[in-house]
């Protein structure tokens, strides 16, 4: 029998062995070389293809789809990342039904794309798994970056700058580099270690120091970082939870869905990660549905997700959404937390129902809770940090902030669309920018 450990109603080890693994096994298994061929073969290779022009990192779309048809994986590999460092890690997160599928023409004719994000996932595993890096650092500059946060945008900056030749040292709060690839996405997404399997990968440009432990604000003191290093990069993303500001909000069993992911995704075994039997998730982003559909897979029994709006305007994708309902989560929106209910520990938790002008409509809904969720969005935590533009950094269309040396990109900064692809891209282009002011050309 599974081993149980019970705490105010929530316990590990809800399921047998074999359905842990079946439940977390990888979302989308890899194509094979023959399922990679005829794949390719359905691209028209557009001249004017809108698949490059809706992919946010601008990868030649139509010539890594040529280079997979003529056999020659490894080239389509170094085709996506000379674009997208993290070209792997997007293929497996990235929403390609809202971007680059949504665009392609096979999707406006025929209601079926190319499978771009499984195709892009072929090629760049093809090179990763033979530990071949592509890409060779340029005669030393002599400069030295300092990276403040080793996620998609900090790793991204890094990796364009080292290979640009000057010395990168990446500062990050985590035990781990990765930030949200190696913290934040739900674990069936990227099973078998590839989040960090793809950071090593990475470093093997060469030029780049990785120092955790590192807190901005706490261990580091940005005035002293600058004065330290030629140029600053800062993506350290959202550190803070929003709180539900809601009575009751401190009993135990309100948890926030990021330390949630977190955990699954460091733990060594699922099976010992404890969950309710009534599970209720606060919020309708990327986040929200992860912490759902997880919570079921670890065996709740009924799993609510509230959001506040309709369907359309969850900020997760309808595939997401989708998938969360196929696994059993129910989905009830235009409610708002109003109490939590409990001696204690939460037992029931009750919610408004309210209009799309976000006053309550009178009615009430309770729901059975041992295990809530909270996942209404993150806050940029930090002391002396460069002007805000409302609650992120403000950043002009390089990344450059209002402090002189010093760039911003990412979930941290003003203007993204809190996607890994974005902040890789905004970490490239400030990269460049950094390169150009470093090198004296700006």
């Amino acid at each position: 029998m599974p081993d149980k450990t019970f705490e105010a109603g929530i316990m590990a080890g809800r399921l047998e062995q074999q359905t842990y693994e079946a439940h977390f096994a990888d979302l989308h298994p890899p194509l094979n070389r023959h399922e990679a061929l005829v794949a390719a073969d359905r691209c028209y290779f557009c001249h004017d293809a809108p698949c490059i022009t809706a992919c946010p990192t601008d990868i030649d779309i139509p010539m890594f789809i040529r280079q997979i048809a003529t056999d020659t994986p490894d080239a389509a590999a170094k085709t996506i990342l000379s674009q997208n460092i993290m070209g792997g890690m997007c293929a497996r997160v990235c929403p390609t039904e809202q971007l680059c599928e949504q665009a392609c023409v096979r999707e406006m004719a025929e209601g079926k794309p190319v499978l771009i994000g499984q195709l892009q996932r072929y090629a760049t595993d093809h090179l990763q798994e033979q530990g071949i890096h592509p890409f060779v650092r340029a005669a030393a500059t002599g400069k030295r970056v300092a990276v403040v946060g080793a996620g998609p945008a900090g790793l991204s900056a890094a990796h364009r700058l080292a290979m640009l030749g000057h010395e990168i040292v990446v500062y990050d709060a985590r035990p781990k580099a990765g930030g949200l690839n190696e913290y934040g996405i739900a674990t069936y997404k990227t099973p078998d270690g590839f989040a960090q399997g793809e950071v090593d990968w990475l470093l093997k440009i060469g030029g780049i120091t990785v120092e955790t432990g590192c807190v901005l604000g706490a261990d580091l003191q940005l005035d002293a970082v600058r004065s330290e290093f030629d140029a600053v990069f800062l993506g350290m993303g959202l550190s803070g939870v929003n709180a539900l500001g809601v009575e009751g909000e401190t009993k135990k069993g309100v948890l926030d869905a990021v330390d949630f992911i977190a955990d699954l995704r460091q733990v060594s075994d699922v099976a010992k990660v404890p969950v309710g039997r009534d599970v209720v998730v606060i919020g309708g982003g990327m986040t929200a549905v992860d912490a759902a559909v997880q919570a079921k897979l670890l065996g709740a029994l009924n799993v609510t997700l509230v959001y506040r709006r309709g369907r359309d305007r969850m900020n997760a994708s309808p595939f997401e959404q989708d998938l969360a309902a196929s696994k059993g989560v129910r989905i009830v929106t235009h409610a708002t937390p109003k109490t939590v209910h409990g001696n204690g520990a939460v037992r029931e938790i009750e919610f408004d129902y309210v209009g799309e002008d976000m006053s309550p409509t009178g009615q009430t809904l309770r729901l059975a809770a041992d295990q809530v969720f909270k996942a209404i969005g993150q806050t940029l935590e930090g002391e002396d940090l460069p002007a805000l533009e409302g609650r992120k950094i403000a950043v002009d269309a390089n990344g450059r902030t209002s402090l002189q040396g010093v760039w911003a990109g990412g979930d941290c900064a003003s203007g993204g669309d809190d996607l890994t692809v974005t902040a890789v891209a905004e970490g490239r282009d400030a990269a460049m920018d950094i390169h150009a002011a470093l090198s004296g050309s700006v």
